[in-house]
């Protein structure tokens, strides 16, 4: 671990509880191989020290992780040096199966933006804590990716097509869009966040839910926007092929339709076909199955010129004007 991911990742034990900050934030913690690594590496270590629980959170209020550091894998694929970009995901992918895995409780605490990577190494875990700041999504086909970190596992299992939905127009979930659809387990007010470590220290017999639920506010969700619009959400993401889903908002002819639509119309073409594909399999796979059949579609994906222009164009420029390839797949 270089001395640079070192101070990018703070790890210590606390009486019984494990603590991991992402320190990274005037990149908004995207994540670099090195401190996939070194988070990596610590959980390791972990594994043999008695902890009552791990707890995984920021030190920016702005960002919990914004993702993977998607521009250097661009400049990877750009260079040729595919064995970098292999390091990257292989490593990303090993981590959310040991998050997913691991043998204590592993508490994320996500305050402002959760975003792909930030996903995988949060949803894994056995509870995802989010406060009034919290903003989530997986935005990879806007960029000429696909929804990765597992999210051909978790995505299929939320409930009914909402995954499907979330996958592939990139929508943004706040709090109580999160706590709905059950990618959040609890909510804790932004100013109560600090306690939740010492909390978990003070009551190391207790059922983490239960010392959660002491210190949660009272819960958004019922102001979810997306519960009200759930029945569209389910008919319309719930047919069978992209085009079926295009004819299907048309018909609905609805506000919500038209911004789902607008979604997919910006998104890049080849992105939709993968992400529906990896999506409607994803049920069926266990979670390692669905990280193996990511890590195969990214050697391929990330050498194509969709995805060289969709990261040129949010994040390299930021013109926010993908010239992608390709028919689109929703007529």
């Amino acid at each position: 671990m270089t001395d640079t991911a070192a101070a990018e990742i703070l790890a210590d034990v606390h009486r019984g509880v494990g603590r991991i900050l992402l320190n990274r934030p005037k990149a908004l913690n995207a994540l670099t191989t090195g401190m996939v690594a070194a988070i990596d590496r610590v959980l390791v270590e972990w594994e043999h020290t008695p902890l009552s629980a791990v707890v995984l959170a920021s030190t920016s209020t702005k960002a919990f992780c914004a993702g993977g550091d998607i521009r250097t894998i661009r400049e990877h694929s750009l260079a040729g040096d595919a064995e970098a970009s292999e390091r990257f995901f292989a490593s990303e992918y090993r981590l959310n199966a040991r998050i997913a895995e691991y043998p204590v409780p592993v508490v994320s605490l996500i305050d402002g933006v959760c975003m792909g990577g930030g996903l995988g190494l949060s949803v894994h875990g056995s509870f995802r804590v989010v406060t009034e700041r919290a903003v989530l999504a997986m935005p990879e086909t806007g960029i000429g990716f696909f929804p990765d970190i597992g999210a051909g596992y978790f995505l299929p299992r939320l409930p009914g097509a909402i995954g499907m939905y979330l996958g592939l127009t990139g929508h943004r979930l706040d709090a109580a869009d999160a706590l709905y659809t059950g990618l959040a387990t609890h909510f804790v007010p932004a100013d109560g966040l600090d306690a939740v470590g010492p909390a978990l220290a003070d009551h190391p017999g207790d059922p983490v839910d239960v010392v959660l639920n002491r210190l949660a506010g009272r819960s958004p969700v019922a102001q979810s926007g997306l519960a009200e619009v759930r029945g569209d959400v389910d008919w319309a993401f719930g047919a069978p092929d992209l085009g079926e889903i295009e004819k299907r908002l048309r018909r609905l002819d609805t506000p919500w339709a038209a911004s789902a639509l607008a979604a997919l119309e910006a998104a890049s073409p080849q992105s939709l076909e993968i992400t529906h594909a990896l999506l409607a399999r994803g049920r069926q796979r266990t979670l390692r199955e669905c990280l193996a059949a990511e890590l195969a579609l990214t050697r391929t994906t990330i050498r194509t010129p969709d995805f060289l222009e969709g990261v040129r164009a949010a994040l390299v420029d930021k013109d926010r004007a993908p010239h992608w390839q390709g028919a689109s797949p929703l007529r």
